[in-house]
């Protein structure tokens, strides 16, 4: 299989804004000639946007663009930049003489790490957006995920620091890619058993199982403020139940990479859109999507450097 970003997918842009010094941003898809889209939200506290729309019994069959955003709820405002891009462009429903364009999102919280009175805004969505038409897409501590972290179940012991990713492939004419802002309250597997990033203690990455077995019985609750948020892009023929079923397959991503995953704490959330190009199984394309949510946190990992204090990945490498 070839491996290929979101700018080989027909009719796709990707861009990100970000403040590093406060350290929040966001990273917005955008796909203004319209997109088949589903969602399937799994953790208990999310933070999102027009989700209602992606109902597959209600009206709206395509949506023009997906943002996410640091900020936790005040982040979502960021959606709002992309609105003006996109109406500016004349993209959207024509509803009399204006095009209405549909917008989904999601916020994680970083408003713990840098200076949390500083969220993404309208004006930083809108330079996301603008961001998109250069291809200046980068992975690691950017855009939505520039205050992303990993690892914070325990009071007592360090997180450490992820950031965004993104992970895509061709299989014969099928494209796919997965985007990923990785702010998780478990930790990152590595497949073998062991962990890549999560809480830790002097350098030594904490097995969660060990710390859930001393509260188990207790009044401990998890700390608020956490979600993994994704999408992935294809250019598979789906419907809008298709793009459900393909989003609710991909959360396997999330469990093969993330441990726990989809606690009440957490916000996690995956999009996926259709741009209708080619013909495809459904199964199949939820395989691979599940295939590269993985991957895509896996980057998000390794890709991720030390900052605001916390260690990453690469510390330790």
């Amino acid at each position: 299989m070839k491996q290929i970003t979101m700018n080989d997918i027909k009719g796709i842009q990707i861009g990100q804004a970000q403040d590093i010094e406060a350290g929040t941003g966001c990273t917005v898809i955008l796909c203004s000639q319209g997109a088949c889209a589903g969602v399937d939200v799994r953790g208990g506290g999310p933070a999102t946007r027009e989700t209602d729309l992606l109902d597959s019994k209600n009206m709206i069959q395509q949506i023009h663009g997906v943002m996410f955003s640091g900020g936790s709820a005040f982040g979502l405002d960021a959606a709002s930049g992309a609105m003006q891009y996109l109406e500016e462009k004349k993209c959207g429903f024509k509803i009399l003489n204006t095009h209405v364009p549909i917008v989904c999102g999601a916020s994680l919280f970083d408003l713990g790490v840098g200076d949390g009175s500083v969220r993404p805004d309208k004006e930083m969505g809108y330079k996301a957006c603008l961001a998109s038409e250069d291809n200046t897409y980068c992975d690691g501590n950017f855009g939505a995920g520039t205050g992303a972290t990993v690892g914070k179940m325990s009071p007592t012991l360090s997180s450490m620091k992820t950031g965004q990713g993104m992970y895509g492939m061709e299989c014969g004419n099928i494209q796919m890619c997965a985007y990923v802002a990785l702010n998780a309250v478990g930790n990152v597997t590595d497949k073998k058993g062991g962990y890549l990033a999560g809480m830790h203690h002097e350098g030594t990455i904490v097995d969660p199982l060990q710390y859930f077995e001393e509260i188990i019985s207790a009044s401990t609750k998890l700390p608020q403020g956490n979600t993994t948020i994704g999408c992935i892009v294809t250019n598979a023929k789906l419907d809008k139940s298709q793009c459900n079923k393909v989003a609710s397959i991909a959360h396997n991503g999330y469990a093969i990479s993330i441990f726990p995953v989809h606690t009440s704490s957490d916000g996690d959330a995956i999009f996926v859109l259709s741009t209708n190009e080619v013909e495809g199984n459904a199964d199949a394309v939820g395989v691979l999507a599940t295939s590269c949510i993985a991957k895509a946190i896996e980057v998000a990992t390794i890709s991720s450097e030390p900052a605001y204090g916390l260690k990453s990945y690469q510390s330790f490498v």
